[in-house]
């Protein structure tokens, strides 16, 4: 949707207000990846919303998985769709 891409980087980069936590803290200033954690930038929209959806209502498990619940939590199918428009819209 119109306005998508802005707000899901204003999520990414402030964390809305403690709505989420800022996301390059573990994914990196890029969005690239750093260690063990997976990059975002590039990634299909589709797979992040999934991603996101999977975490926050349990269907997703493992100890990675565990420390994205906090992260997800207070999130809304439009947060989520509008991180996952801005983390598409990056350069891989």
């Amino acid at each position: 949707p119109k306005g998508s891409i802005a707000a899901g980087e204003t999520l990414a980069t402030t964390g809305g207000s403690g709505k989420t936590f800022q996301c390059m803290i573990c994914h990196g200033a890029n969005y690239k990846g750093v260690g063990n954690v997976p990059g975002l930038a590039g990634r299909g929209a589709i797979y992040i919303f999934r991603q996101l959806y999977d975490i926050q209502h349990g269907t997703s498990k493992g100890d990675a998985v565990a420390l994205m619940r906090p992260v997800v939590a207070k999130l809304t199918q439009d947060d989520m769709i509008a991180l996952a428009a801005f983390m598409s819209s990056r350069d891989p």
